[in-house]
Formats: structure tokens, C-alpha cells, sequence
């Protein structure tokens, strides 16, 4: 069930209406049956699948506690993490990287002459299987690590590990945050849960989320697929904008599915991870992966760049880390190289940085830059939008090769002339098409300002502002989604790009 869908229009609110008037007792019984429903409108059958990591990571968290509890040999305890690691990543590497696997295998082997071995099967990788197997996974790390207490409510624990907002494509959600919120959930009464105000705030929060979707993210993947399906047709001018175009494309598509996520979760008293706060205007790499898919960079921080050994260790050390990090972070985006490779870029951006920052600030110090003016923050800014755009390329591109064959099209094609022919009117989207566009991507640069001046978020802003103006946002944001809202061919609701991993 996509959130751009007419289903979700009438499930989340029932969904809610049930969970404010039903006995507190019982409510997380009524969240996982909906969470499993949403879950099963993909294929019913992959249930099972998310039940039974649940069940394994359930069932660590008990034994993890029982054997600290009684003092027991740590090694014992490593040994629990480590079976609940295997049996879960099996279960993920055997659809999503089998397939993967299998093409480099035949690869190797017709290299030597030797017969390719024939796929045995064919299966769908399940929707959001890399978000909660990851969620799953911490649990057992938190509880091992004893930053919570085991879970003995395994339906409880059922509904961390699914919660229907962001269960396919995240925040992933740490136990220490969603669980314990969770465990709470009757302590809540219904005059506490039915506040107004908190209400509205995610409802705004959601609306924000369908304006990022369907009115930017739907109309510039238009483009963006008239250029990358058909590459070789364009030269350096319209490849350069549908790169630029795929920037913002991934961003407000991904972002908008976090932020309807926050937003449903926070209409019914629930607090959600921040998972982007404005990432494009990082004046680095590394603090756009501060702001960029927060929830999975830090869940890579936490779980395999600090027990490789972080920053604890020798300068060379610390660079493998951090390329292990960035290599494994693309696998996990998706089952081929040309995803390795845009993790690999991005930790050779954080290699080369930390390599070169104290010549940089050498250099800054005998030019006498002003590293506080605007004008240098602004072309940091600029830099580190160029850098990661260049990364986007092969994230977009349908292999390596063709995303190598773009580029180098980009440097000997050129078609200047484009820019003054109205050739741009050409990519898929006409002149109204593009003044809607440019009218939208100027109220979400206005919005992304703000955030990024106040470091607040819109609905928290908006509370401080004066009704009308509360009142005239929600406006313009329902008419834009309403009147220049993507909905699909046939008005079928458009998939979120992050549904593939």
C-alpha cells in the first residue's frame, strides 16, 4: 500500500479513528494488525518473512538478558549476536543478492570456458526487507550492548519491528526510541492521546510529505527518465540538467516518504528519528551524510564503522573503516556494482577530505580566506552539490558502464546552443509543466532555508507564526497537490524510489 494511494486515503483514517476510541490496553494489538495488513497488501505471503526476523531477534533479546542477568561468560552472549546476525542477513542476502551473486559466478566461470550455472528460481525481493531486518538487528546490538532491556511483550516487540508508517522505507528506528515509546502506549489516556494541536502539527507534516511526491518528485522523474533512458541522444547540457534533475528527484522523493512517515506517527503520539535536514545545503561530505538519510548513516556509525574500530586507530586504519562503511552502505542500496561504486566515491570524498584538510587550512591561512563570509560557505555548498551529484550519476544509471558512458558524454558532447533553442522543452516536460516546477522547487528552497536558519521544523515553525498564515500555507500546499499533483499513468499513485531496496 503506497501512501500516494486512495487505498491509504481511507486506511489511515481508519486506522486512527480505531486507535484513539479503543480500550488503551489494547492498542498496540490494533497497530500491528494494521501494520501487517499494510504490510500484506504488497504479498501477503513475505509475512512470514518479516514474522519470522522478528521472532529470531525476539528471542535473542531473551536469551541476551537472561544469560547477563545471570553473569554468565560474555562469549556466550556473542554467540547469540552472532546467530541472530547470520540467520537474518541470510535470509536478506538470499533475495536480494542472490541473483547478484550468481551473475558474477557465470561471469568468472565463462572467463574459463566453463558452463554457467542456471538460476533455480525466480522470486520477488520483498518490500522494505533491508529497512526492518536493519531495525531488527539493532535491537539484538542494544540489548547486547544492555542500552535496553530485553522486550518480553513479543507482540509488542512485533509491532517495533513493523510499524506500518515506516516499515518499508524507514526511519529505521532504534529500540531505545520507538520501543520504549511503544511499552508506554498505555500509560497514555484518550484525553492525552486526542491533543489538537499535536494533531494538526503532523497532519502538516504529512501534507508536506505529499507536496515533496507528488508535486515535485513525480514531475521531475519525467525528465529525469527522458535522459537516462535514452542518454546517447543528449549532449553535455540536458545530461548535466537531468543529473542535477535526479539530485533533487531522489531527495524529495525519499525524504517526502520519511516525512509523511513522521507525520502519521506523529498524529497518533509517536516520535519519530529526523531522517533529512536540508542535506544540499552540507558544506561537505561528511556533513551531508550528517543530514542525509540520518537514520541509515548512523545505524552504519553505530553498528559496523565504530566496531571496525572508528576513529580509535592509526590515520590509515581509520581510512579502510571508513571505506568498508561507504562499500557495504552501497551494497546496501542495491545488487550491483554500480551501487559499490557510488558508496566507494562517496568514501574516497571523506578519504580525500580528511587527507587534505590541514594543506587546505594551510592554504586558507597564508590567502587569508574569510572562512566565515557567505561567499565561502556558498561555494562549499556548491562544491559539495557538484560532488554528490557526480555520485548520483551511477547511482541512476542502469550499470556501471552506462553510467561511465554518460559521463564521458557529458566532457565531449557539448550542445550549448540548447540553452537558447528551447530544447530544454523537450525533456519530457513542456513550458507549464516547468513554471509549475520552478514555482515548487522555490516554495520547498523557501521552506528548506527556513529549516536550515531556525532548525525547525515546518510544523514547529508554523505554530509560532499567526493563524492566517498557519491557515494560508495549508492552503497553497492542498492546492498545489490537488491541481498539479502527479498521480501516475492512468492515475495509478506512483512508487517511491527507496520501495527497490
Amino acid at each position: 500500500m503506497l501512501f500516494n494511494s486512495f487505498s491509504f486515503l481511507i486506511f489511515f483514517p481508519v486506522v486512527v479513528l480505531v486507535y484513539f476510541i479503543i480500550p488503551k490496553k489494547i492498542r498496540y494489538i490494533w497497530l500491528l494488525i494494521a501494520s501487517y495488513y499494510f504490510y500484506m497488501s504488497w504479498n501477503a505471503k513475505y509475512a512470514l518473512l518479516i514474522a519470522f526476523s522478528t521472532f529470531v531477534t525476539w528471542l535473542s533479546g531473551i536469551l541476551l538478558g537472561r544469560y547477563q542477568q545471570a553473569g554468565r561468560d560474555k562469549t556466550v552472549c556473542k554467540w547469540i549476536v552472532a546467530g541472530s546476525f547470520i540467520v537474518n542477513l541470510s535470509i536478506l542476502g538470499f533475495f536480494k543478492y542472490f541473483d547478484f551473486a550468481l551473475q558474477n559466478v557465470n561471469l568468472i566461470l565463462s572467463r574459463f570456458g566453463i558452463a554457467v550455472i542456471e538460476k533455480p528460481f525466480d522470486f520477488i525481493l520483498p518490500v522494505g526487507i533491508s529497512f526492518y531486518t536493519f531495525q531488527a538487528l539493532s535491537y539484538t546490538v542494544d540489548v547486547y550492548r544492555q542500552d535496553i532491556e530485553p522486550e518480553k511483550n513479543i507482540l509488542k516487540y512485533a509491532l517495533f519491528v513493523s510499524f506500518f508508517p515506516q516499515l518499508v522505507a524507514g526511519p529505521i528506528e532504534r529500540s531505545k526510541n520507538l520501543l520504549i515509546q511503544i511499552g508506554r502506549m498505555d500509560e497514555i489516556s484518550h484525553k492525552e492521546l486526542f491533543d489538537c494541536s499535536r494533531i494538526a502539527g503532523g497532519l502538516m507534516i504529512m501534507l508536506w510529505g505529499f507536496f515533496q511526491k507528488m508535486v515535485i518528485a513525480d514531475r521531475i522523474a519525467v525528465l529525469v527518465d527522458t535522459v537516462f533512458d535514452a542518454w546517447y541522444f543528449y549532449g553535455t547540457v540536458e545530461l548535466v540538467i537531468a543529473a542535477v534533475a535526479f539530485s533533487i528527484q531522489i531527495y524529495c522523493d525519499f525524504a517526502s516518504y520519511s516525512t509523511i512517515a513522521i507525520g502519521a506517527a506523529k498524529v497518533m503520539g509517536f516520535d519519530l528519528m529526523e531522517n533529512f535536514n536540508t542535506p544540499y545545503f552540507a558544506r561537505s561530505i561528511q556533513d551531508f551524510w550528517r543530514r542525509w538519510h540520518i537514520s541509515l548513516s548512523t545505524w552504519f556509525k553505530d553498528y559496523l564503522y565504530i566496531p571496525l574500530g572508528g576513529n580509535r586507530c592509526g590515520r590509515l586504519r581509520r581510512h579502510i573503516n571508513i571505506m568498508i562503511t561507504f562499500l557495504v552502505s552501497g551494497l546496501w542500496h542495491g545488487a550491483s556494482w554500480h551501487y559499490v561504486v557510488w558508496g566507494g566515491i562517496h568514501g574516497l570524498y571523506q578519504v580525500i577530505g580528511a587527507q587534505t584538510r590541514s594543506f587546505r587550512d594551510r592554504i586558507y591561512a597564508k590567502l587569508d580566506t574569510k572562512t566565515d563570509s557567505f561567499s565561502y560557505r556558498f561555494g562549499q555548498g556548491m562544491i559539495t552539490f557538484v560532488l554528490t551529484t557526480f555520485a548520483w550519476i551511477f547511482f541512476r544509471a542502469q550499470s556501471l558502464t552506462q553510467a561511465c558512458s554518460y559521463i564521458k558524454r557529458i566532457f565531449t558532447k557539448p550542445d550549448w546552443w540548447v540553452l537558447s533553442d528551447n530544447s530544454i522543452y523537450k525533456l519530457g516536460l513542456k513550458l507549464p509543466e516547468m513554471n509549475i516546477l520552478f514555482t515548487s522547487l522555490l516554495i520547498m528552497l523557501c521552506v528548506s532555508l527556513v529549516r536550515y536558519k531556525y532548525e525547525e521544523a515546518l510544523d514547529t515553525f508554523l505554530a509560532k507564526q499567526c493563524l492566517w498564515f498557519q491557515w494560508l500555507v495549508v492552503a497553497v500546499l492542498f492546492a498545489f497537490i490537488f491541481l498539479f499533483g502527479i498521480y501516475g499513468p492512468g492515475y495509478d499513485a506512483s512508487q517511491f524510489i527507496y520501495f527497490q531496496f
